[in-house]
């Protein structure tokens, strides 16, 4: 069998759930990974399930027409003054439709305040039959392999995993003897993009790319092969946000253009197997 690709949300240029899933059964793909967390940043679309009854029902019935599912939610953020009931609601909501695995990464400075948050919020998440997928953001307080390790490490809870970002893999400057050696069952999931070899100095420049300015497989200086070839059995996310594409293609040629052109860089056909 073949690897599992899913769409993640920051690909289709912020659509609602139910677009991702009508966009990802039209182009390939076999799940889908979306934004039901709101973040609370500038500008940003929020797709409350839990709030929302018009939309789970829009999303549910998506997911009924396509037979594809959504894989994991995103974004269960530990930040200073966070309050953990919060997200129960979006937690019970992505649980109704079998959602099983949760993205989370870190904002707080205080290490003691973010590992005992990280642990309640792993306890909360079993308590729905889910996990929590640790993302390393190179801007944010836990930001690389060995960061991500020392905390799942502390927490020491059964549903955790370590989520890896081909850029942010990159742009820690992390070495692939250190992936090589992480548990192989921490290894959920990988977020595939590719970007220019150089590494921004600021964390605004960081943001820019990571958000709208992320490249095909093979076009920049990131040695993707590799990093995959470390998780062989990870779930492959799509995440390659580049607005000068979707205005020339528009989200759905693009999101099939992306997932072609990794497939190829992967040496992968639409049959499964690596070549």
């Amino acid at each position: 069998m073949g690897s599992k690709y899913s769409l993640i949300y920051l690909t289709t240029g912020c659509c609602s759930p139910a677009q991702m899933l009508r966009i990802a059964s039209k182009t390939g793909y076999h799940c889908i990974g979306a934004r039901t967390i709101p973040m609370g940043l500038k500008g940003e679309r929020t797709y409350d399930l839990a709030g929302d009854h018009q939309l789970l029902r829009e999303t549910k019935e998506a997911m009924e027409e396509t037979g594809i599912t959504i894989d994991s939610i995103e974004n269960a953020r530990i930040h200073d003054g966070m309050k953990l009931e919060s997200y129960e609601p979006f937690l019970e909501a992505a649980a109704k439709l079998g959602v099983r695995h949760v993205l989370s990464n870190i904002w707080s400075s205080d290490k003691s305040y973010y590992t005992d948050r990280f642990g309640a919020l792993c306890d909360l998440a079993a308590s729905y039959g889910q996990t929590i997928d640790l993302e390393f953001v190179t801007w944010s307080s836990v930001r690389d392999l060995r960061e991500s390790r020392a905390l799942l490490e502390a927490v020491n809870r059964p549903n955790t995993s370590i989520l890896v970002d081909t850029l942010h893999f990159h742009r820690s400057q992390i070495a692939l003897s250190e992936l090589e050696q992480i548990p192989k069952e921490w290894l959920y999931c990988i977020h595939l993009c590719d970007a220019p070899p150089e590494i921004p100095k600021n964390p605004e420049a960081l943001a820019q790319t990571a958000r709208e300015g992320r490249l095909y497989p093979g076009e920049g200086g990131i040695d993707i092969r590799s990093i995959a070839a470390c998780m062989p059995n990870a779930v492959r996310g799509i995440e390659i946000p580049n607005r000068s594409r979707w205005d020339l293609l528009g989200y759905e040629a693009y999101a099939r253009e992306a997932l072609q052109r990794t497939r190829e860089y992967l040496e992968e056909t639409e049959r499964g197997g690596l070549i």
